[in-house]
C-alpha cells in the first residue's frame, strides 16, 4: 500500500475533516511510530495523549489478545467482571465513588453536563428557582458535540455550529474577580480543565480552582473537571486536580485509560448518582470486556513500574531542558504544563508550524496547540535518553529557522 493510493481513496470517500500528515503509518512499537515506508519516528505526541503506555505494549497486548478470543462486545443489558473491576480501581485513585463508562471524551462531557442538570433538579424540592446556568472558562476545549462545543471557549470551535446549548457563561482564564462576579445562586456548575490542552497547555491557578471549589461548595453547584488529556497520571499525579488539594464532583476521563482502545468515563459521587436512575443516561458501546480488561491492565502497569513519580521526575528535567532552550533561544516566550504534559509558546504561529514540520523531518513527532505552542505529549515509558534528542533536535530546528529568518530580512 502506497501513501499516494490511500490519499487518492480518503479524497474521494471521506469527509475533509483531518489535515494529515504525510506519513502512511504501518505499525509502532514502543515509543516509535514506523511509517510503510520503514522510515521510524519518535512519537512525542503519542496519539494525543493516548498512547500513554506506548505502541504494542506486551502486557496490554497479552490481555487484548486474551479477552478478544472470549468476547469483544456484550450488551449493558447484562454483567461482564470487568466493569466492576476498573470502576472500583478509579474510585480508588480519584477519592471519587460512582462510574459511568463512555466511548469517547467527548461523550464523557456531554454525560456530565447531563449530570449536573439532573442533580440540580433533584436537590431542587422546595420550588426554588432552578439552578441551570453554567459557568466555562475562555479559551477551553471541551469535545466536538454539541454541548461539548457549547462550554468550549474558543470561537473558531464554535461559530459554524450556532446556536448552541443555552445557559453557557464564560470566564475570564485564571480572574478570581470575573469568576465570583458571574456566579450566582442560579450556577449549577462550574466547569474546567485543570491543565487548558487545546488552548495552549494552560494550568489554572490554584487560587482559582480553589476559588471555584469554594464558590460550588457553598452554593450547592458541582465542580466538574475535565481530565481528559491530563488524567491517568500524565502529570506526575492520578488526576491534575490532585496537585491542587481539591475533591471535585464530576471528572471525565477518556484518552489513556485503554491504551488506545475507545473508552470514556466519567466518575462523580454517591450523592450525584442518587440523581438518576435506569433509562436516564446511557451507551451501546461504553464499559464493553475488550476496552475495560485492557484499562484494568493501564492501571496495573502505571502502579506496577511506579510511572506516577518516573512521570514527576522525568517531567520536571524535560521541563528544565526546555527553559534552558529559552533562555538561548528568544522566540520561545513561555514554557508551562505539569509532568509530562508540557508546551513551549513560541512567538508567532508560522514559526510554531514550521517547527513542527522541521521536528518531523527529523523523525520526532510533536504538534502545535493554540497556534503558537509546542505542545509535548510523550509515552510515560519514554527515557531520558528520548528528551534529550527531542531537545537536541528542537535546539537546532529553532536556531535553522531563525537562522533563515535573519537572512531573508
Amino acid at each position: 500500500m502506497k501513501l499516494a493510493s490511500v490519499k487518492k481513496a480518503e479524497g474521494e470517500f471521506l469527509l475533509p475533516t483531518y489535515d494529515r500528515l504525510q506519513i502512511l503509518v504501518d505499525r509502532g512499537a514502543g515509543v516509535y511510530l514506523y511509517g510503510a515506508d520503514g522510515r521510524k519516528y519518535l512519537d512525542f505526541l503519542s496519539g494525543i495523549g493516548v498512547n500513554a503506555l506506548g505502541y504494542s505494549h506486551p502486557a496490554l497486548t497479552k490481555v487484548l489478545t486474551k479477552q478478544a478470543k472470549k468476547l469483544v462486545h456484550v450488551s449493558n443489558l447484562f454483567y461482564h467482571p470487568y466493569t466492576a473491576e476498573l470502576a472500583k480501581k478509579l474510585a480508588g485513585i480519584s477519592g471519587l465513588d460512582r462510574v459511568f463508562f463512555t466511548n469517547s471524551g467527548t461523550e464523557a462531557w456531554e454525560g456530565a453536563l447531563k449530570f449536573a442538570r439532573a442533580y440540580a433538579q433533584h436537590v431542587n424540592k422546595n420550588g426554588a428557582e432552578p439552578r441551570w446556568r453554567m459557568l466555562a472558562l475562555e479559551n477551553s476545549f471541551h469535545g466536538r458535540t454539541m454541548g461539548s462545543l457549547a462550554t468550549t471557549g474558543q470561537q473558531k470551535y464554535q461559530k459554524p455550529f450556532v446556536p448552541l446549548m443555552p445557559g453557557v457563561e464564560f470566564v475570564r482564564f485564571n480572574d478570581v474577580d470575573d469568576l465570583k462576579k458571574k456566579f450566582d445562586h442560579t450556577v449549577c456548575a462550574v466547569c474546567m480543565e485543570p491543565v487548558q490542552g487545546e488552548g495552549g497547555v494552560r494550568p489554572v491557578s490554584k487560587e482559582f480552582m480553589q476559588a471555584a471549589r469554594e464558590l460550588t461548595k457553598k452554593s450547592g453547584a458541582l465542580l466538574i473537571l475535565d481530565e481528559i488529556q491530563s488524567g491517568m497520571g500524565r502529570t506526575g499525579k492520578y488526576f491534575a486536580y490532585q496537585h491542587y488539594g481539591v475533591r471535585p464532583d464530576i471528572v471525565t476521563l477518556a484518552k489513556p485509560i485503554a491504551g488506545g482502545l475507545p473508552l470514556g468515563a466519567i466518575l462523580t459521587t454517591n450523592a450525584i448518582s442518587e440523581s438518576l436512575h435506569p433509562g436516564m443516561h446511557g451507551t451501546t458501546f461504553g464499559g464493553g470486556p475488550l476496552a475495560c480488561a485492557v484499562a484494568v491492565e493501564v492501571l496495573n502497569v502505571i502502579e506496577k513500574q511506579k510511572l506516577l513519580a518516573r512521570n514527576a521526575k522525568l517531567g520536571d528535567y524535560f521541563r528544565k531542558q526546555l527553559l534552558t532552550l529559552q533562555k538561548k533561544h528568544a522566540c520561545i516566550k513561555e514554557v508551562r504544563g505539569m509532568g509530562l504534559f508540557l508546551g513551549a509558546e513560541l512567538d508567532s504561529a508560522d514559526l510554531a508550524k514550521a517547527t513542527v514540520t522541521a521536528m518531523l523531518e527529523k523523525g520526532i513527532i510533536i504538534n502545535r496547540t493554540n497556534e503558537t505552542v509546542l505542545r509535548f505529549l510523550p509515552p510515560f515509558i519514554i527515557e531520558k535518553k528520548h528528551i534529550d534528542v527531542v531537545v537536541k533536535a528542537l535546539d537546532q530546528v529553532l536556531g535553522s529557522l531563525a537562522a533563515k529568518q535573519a537572512a531573508a530580512l
